[in-house]
């Protein structure tokens, strides 16, 4: 029995020694398969969801505590989102990126939602590289940008173009026109191109980081003159990987659910393959000390005090019904249209309701505009909108959420013909409530005596929230589009 005992103690000693062994061989084989690598960490579209980069942290430093060169890259709208961010304008998210060690972001329409003069003092406070080949300041409150910026590393140089949509405007980025004074937006993918030109005999590899969105980005590299190895996208919000011609396309989705992570394969001074993942930072750890920054920056308890309650959840659809029932109540309009882009929530389950959760909804501090419509005014602004096209991405959609019933009638090709509203007398005046970025910025309206109240949407929201709770939020479309 003891010589049985002895030869299961060896046997066990043996193992351990070879689990022991197998773990460092396999750490010592990372390792080696890093070394000397380099890492585009990348993120696009974070829109204030800083308690992410407490992961992207520590992402970061297991790359580099495995050998590799690890650059870290935003592609934009970064600064706006959640109310803990959008309270302070940015300040908060780019304090956090600068601890994070972020090397070069491009900036986002998002950037600019609180003016150029404001913007420009926020670049002063970045300790990261801002690139952004298409935007050009005649203003002193903005200063110019570099179009690109070389970093060396690891014996390479690596060349990043950034770039910002300007198609939503048309000719600035998304957002009311007054933010872009001083500033003009030239054509993205041809600065792209011009740039990609004049750095690529001075790097090694090639970057570009766009906010255009995934589409013009395709659009760019079908051209087959771009010249870059990898794009790393924004705007849409899509979950890409791609090849086209030879160049990686990616974008990481957003809120910071995900982390790009592309990985750079050399010989020499040559690229011979480029590597993607996307990782869910759900299913990693946080740096524990970057962890109490982000903690303390949620810590407002006057934010996170339920304002009131829903008594069932909402859904993106219930959230807009509830937005356009909201701004025509707050002016006592006859009819309610809110604009689904503005809309910033997907979801907001059963339950209490905090201020956090109603600026996270609408974070842009946006005004109730009130006009006087027929029923052909209010068809003329539908069909507009559903044929846009210069705003693509928001067209042949349905764009307005109203408190009315509307049918859109569309040809074979999905073009707007005609919209029906079931509920409307032709030819009466009605008293509409919009936002006040539909007001100033879509196309084709017709009114008469159009103005923009005091009345500020986030604030009418709260007051049902604080006078009717719970709410019950109707998840059910009014609008829906009919084909000929």
């Amino acid at each position: 029995m003891r010589k049985f005992l002895s030869v299961l103690l060896a046997m066990a000693m043996v193992l351990s020694l070879t689990v022991t062994s197998f773990a460092a061989d396999t750490a010592a084989d990372a390792k080696a398969e890093m070394a000397g690598k380099t890492v585009i960490l990348h993120t696009n579209d974070v829109h204030g969801a800083v308690e992410g980069y407490a992961y992207i942290a520590q992402l970061k430093a297991d790359y580099e505590a495995k050998g590799a060169e690890v650059i870290l890259v935003d592609a934009g709208d970064f600064s706006q989102g959640t109310t803990y961010v959008s309270s302070t304008k940015g300040a908060d998210a780019v304090t956090m990126m600068n601890a994070a060690g972020y090397d070069v972001v491009t900036l986002g329409n998002h950037e600019f939602d609180h003016g150029q003069a404001f913007l420009g003092r926020m670049i002063d406070s970045m300790d990261f590289e801002v690139v952004c080949a298409n935007v050009v300041s005649d203003t002193c409150s903005f200063p110019p940008l570099p179009p690109y910026t070389v970093l060396e590393e690891g014996g390479l140089r690596i060349g990043f173009v950034g770039v910002v949509t300007n198609y939503e405007g048309p000719g600035h980025p998304a957002g009311n026109a007054s933010s872009f004074a001083g500033l003009t937006f030239p054509d993205p993918q041809r600065m792209a191109l011009k740039y990609a030109a004049e750095l690529r005999p001075k790097c090694d590899v090639l970057v570009l980081v766009s906010h255009m969105g995934d589409d013009r980005d395709r659009e760019l590299l079908a051209g087959g003159a771009s010249q870059y190895d990898v794009v790393i996208g924004g705007h849409t919000h899509e979950e890409g990987d791609t090849l086209i011609g030879g160049t990686l396309l990616t974008q990481t989705g957003k809120d910071l659910r995900n982390i790009g992570v592309t990985t750079i394969r050399m010989k020499g001074k040559k690229v011979v393959g480029v590597d993607f993942r996307l990782v869910p930072l759900a299913d990693y750890e946080p740096d524990p000390v970057f962890q109490k920054q982000v903690d303390a920056c949620y810590a407002n308890p006057e934010l996170n005090r339920p304002m009131g309650g829903f008594g069932n959840a909402a859904n993106k659809w219930g959230l807009a019904n509830w937005m356009a029932g909201a701004v025509a109540d707050g002016i006592d309009a006859e009819i309610g249209f809110y604009h689904i882009g503005g809309v910033r929530l997907d979801s907001i389950p059963a339950g209490g309701v905090s201020a956090a959760s109603v600026y996270g909804l609408e974070p842009f501090g946006t005004l109730v505009a009130e006009m006087k419509m027929t029923p052909a005014d209010m068809r003329r602004m539908i069909v507009s909108k559903y044929n846009d096209p210069v705003n693509v991405k928001e067209a042949h959609r349905i764009d307005l959420i109203s408190t009315t019933p509307y049918v859109i009638v569309t040809d074979q090709a999905d073009n707007a013909l005609d919209v029906e509203f079931p509920k409307l007398r032709e030819g009466k005046v009605y008293t509409v409530a919009v936002s006040d970025y539909v007001y100033k910025n879509y196309n084709d309206l017709n009114y008469t005596d159009g103005k923009i109240t005091e009345e500020d949407v986030t604030g009418i929201l709260l007051e049902e929230l604080e006078e009717d709770s719970p709410l019950r939020i109707d998840n059910t479309p009014r609008q829906r589009v009919r084909r000929k």
